[in-house]
């Protein structure tokens, strides 16, 4: 005999309830996945924003630190022997662009990164011959690049190959807002000497501009004969906006004090406050994420060395601001 058996499967209600349930699992599902990628979208757009403000301000903190550190790329030695013809207390006062200086033409194996003017306003540079009981420190009047040789007023004889090192540090360092013309702002911080610690020293400016959104840093030689213009390859972070109440992004604490018959005004604190905001609108809350970084307390510490040696008349290491700084400023 031979069976025939029906052929038996889903009814369609069956079929129904598990495409609705497949549905229903796939919603979970896929609303899952959209929240997380949001909160990752999310987590991304904080990071971003975390991890350039905070490098901004690090370098800012670094380089606050170096202002007005003074210092030549290279080891500066006289060849020649240095022969003074008169006695030590016949030698007048070596002070550049008084009626008395009395200068020496001095040869030396290197005149970069040393500068002097007689003004005015005068600048120069000072440094400390390393050379035992006859160290001194000396005033450079001018500069001859072409013959390789500088002018100062020497009290000592010196030997041969004798080192010339500058030494101390600039009072204006970090530019104050006040006390100097075209100094430091409330949107654009102006300092100089060498900040990479590398021998060289240069002249930096700090943009805070919330109009285009951009905080800029433009760097150049100390000596540069023209500031470049800031152009977005300076961009240091972007998405700057106005700080909560107004505040600005640099602000300074400022002391005056005389040192060799000049009035600086030493900058001893810089406060930095910036804030920013994400380059996406977060998914979640639909608005821009914003995060505010302040710095209260940098202290530029050669500035402040400076200060410290001004207040206690040790005066002679405090070195003037270089001319072609000052020519950089406006």
């Amino acid at each position: 005999m031979i069976r025939t058996y029906s052929e038996s499967g889903f009814s369609l209600i069956e079929l129904l309830v598990a495409i609705t349930l497949l549905m229903v699992v796939s919603s979970i599902v896929t609303t899952a996945l959209m929240q997380m990628t949001q909160a990752q979208q999310t987590i991304w757009n904080r990071t971003e924003m975390h991890s350039g403000i905070r490098g901004a301000t690090e370098l800012l903190q670094q380089e606050v630190g170096q202002a007005g550190r003074v210092s030549v790329p290279g080891t500066v030695a006289q060849p020649g022997v240095i022969v003074m013809t008169q006695p030590v207390a016949a030698q007048p006062k070596c002070d550049p662009g008084t009626p008395t200086f009395n200068a020496v033409a001095v040869p030396v194996n290197t005149t970069t990164g040393i500068f002097a003017t007689a003004g005015p306003p005068a600048a120069y540079e000072l440094f400390t011959t390393l050379d035992g009981n006859n160290q001194e420190l000396v005033k450079v009047a001018s500069v001859d690049t072409a013959a390789s040789q500088i002018t100062a007023c020497f009290l000592y004889a010196h030997v041969a190959n004798t080192v010339l090192m500058p030494m101390g540090a600039f009072a204006t360092g970090i530019v104050p807002p006040t006390g100097i013309a075209n100094g430091s702002s409330a949107s654009v911080l102006k300092l100089f000497g060498d900040i990479m610690g590398d021998g060289n020293m240069v002249y930096v400016e700090y943009t805070c501009d919330t109009v285009n959104h951009n905080l800029y840093r433009n760097v150049m030689a100390f000596d540069a004969a023209i500031k470049p213009a800031v152009t977005n390859s300076q961009i240091l972070l972007s998405n700057i906006i106005d700080n909560p109440g107004g505040t600005p992004c640099f602000t300074y604490q400022t002391t005056t004090l005389t040192a060799q018959g000049t009035v600086f005004t030493f900058v001893l604190d810089v406060a930095v406050t910036l804030t920013v905001q994400t380059e996406q609108i977060d998914p979640i809350t639909k608005q821009f994420q914003t995060e505010t970084k302040a710095l209260l307390n940098v202290s530029p510490r050669n500035v402040f060395t400076a200060w410290e040696m001004a207040s206690l008349t040790f005066t002679d290491h405090v070195q003037s601001t270089p001319v072609t700084v000052t020519a950089l400023l406006p």
